[in-house]
């Protein structure tokens, strides 16, 4: 993860210092999906919702997600993004939008905070933005799928 806690003799947490780390290049790849009715589906598809484009709006809030994500997980270390992106696959048969966001550093720590953040802050504006004609939308299986550098190396989940 891109903040590691430590616990001092005190009880209290704090920032990991990984000022003696290596820069390395570093990549987080996260996905989520958001369920919907086939008719919610059909009115983002055609730009029919009154709020205006929900993926091109969803993608600049998840991009903005990812670059404000020390301002919104405790304890996280801001990271100089050199890449963050958000795009959307459509399952049609599930009536499902499948959203992944990936962001990119070369620095001392991950940023799989920030993939994930962005991920999450799309979905959420996709709600937002549909929530007056499907109120019944369930955003689910958000999670990491890739994260590379650092001394952990590569991860992929199964």
């Amino acid at each position: 993860m891109s903040t590691l806690t430590h616990v001092n003799a005190d009880g209290q947490a704090h920032m990991v210092d990984v000022g003696s780390k290596a820069d390395t290049e570093r990549e987080a790849i996260a996905r989520a999906e958001v369920a919907m009715r086939p008719e919610t589906a059909a009115l983002i598809q055609m730009g029919g919702l009154p709020k205006g484009d929900v993926l091109a709006v969803a993608r600049i809030g998840g991009i903005m997600g990812a670059k404000r994500t020390p301002d919104l997980i405790p304890l996280c270390h801001p990271i100089a993004l050199t890449s963050a992106e958000v795009t959307f696959e459509w399952d049609e048969s599930r009536s499902r939008l499948l959203i992944q966001a990936s962001a990119r550093t070369v620095g001392k720590t991950g940023v799989e905070m920030e993939a994930l953040t962005a991920v999450t802050v799309a979905a959420l504006t996709v709600y937002d933005m549909c929530k007056a004609v499907d109120k019944q939308m369930r955003i689910e299986a958000v999670r990491l799928v890739r994260k590379t550098g650092g001394r952990s190396g590569t991860y992929e989940a199964d």
